[in-house]
């Protein structure tokens, strides 16, 4: 399980309602009868298992939309993979069609590397996260670019016996005080995505 992370000194992220009151672990857990094979509930990893988010995949959309929605079932944005692009690219679009986070893949010898970006509407600026890790690997950081600090950490078993036998994916990612859990929810969306392309 990743360990707790300090608190990132202001709010970071685009949903009020879902930013860490303290430094929270998420479990993003595949659900095994899903028809399109990349749907996730995520829940809180403590005693209440308390649900946070839902992502439910589209079976026949194109672009691979991913469909995220609040514990209370209110529709946030939809992750969708943009093509025709050089590097694997995604984007989120609100309930409206407007694009509010993008997220790209890098090139990195050894490992791969995302990059997400999105205007934080406290202060009107872009922020950029920078993912780093090898997925095939057990863990992954999320850093601000800015200040270079940690804001979430990411770890998969993949020895466990769901991913064994059945292919679901399992992830805990501790995220830090005052980060939006959605905003790192859909980086790892992307990078799953990204993942099951290579498959």
């Amino acid at each position: 399980m990743p360990s707790p992370l300090p608190p990132f000194p202001r709010p970071l992220g685009l949903f009020t309602p879902l930013m860490a009151q303290q430094s929270e672990t998420l479990v993003m857990k595949e659900k095994v009868m899903s028809l399109s094979g990349n749907s996730f509930d995520v829940c809180l990893a403590n005693a209440s298992k308390q649900p946070v988010l839902h992502v439910a995949g589209e079976a026949l959309s194109l672009s691979k939309r991913m469909n995220v929605s609040d514990a209370q079932g209110r529709f946030l944005f939809c992750v969708r993979k943009r093509h025709l692009q050089l590097h694997a690219t995604f984007y989120a679009e609100d309930g409206e069609g407007r694009e509010v986070f993008a997220c790209r893949s890098r090139f990195k010898l050894g490992g791969s590397k995302f990059i997400g970006t999105f205007v934080s509407p406290a202060s009107g600026k872009q922020e950029t996260l920078v993912m780093k890790g090898d997925w095939t690997d057990t863990s992954a950081s999320i850093v601000d670019e800015a200040s270079g600090q940690a804001v979430a950490t990411i770890y998969r078993n993949r020895w466990n016996l769901r991913e064994m036998l059945g292919g679901q994916q399992t992830y805990e990612v501790a995220v830090a005080p005052n980060v939006d859990m959605a905003i790192i929810a859909a980086m790892c969306i992307c990078l799953d995505m990204k993942r099951n392309e290579s498959k």
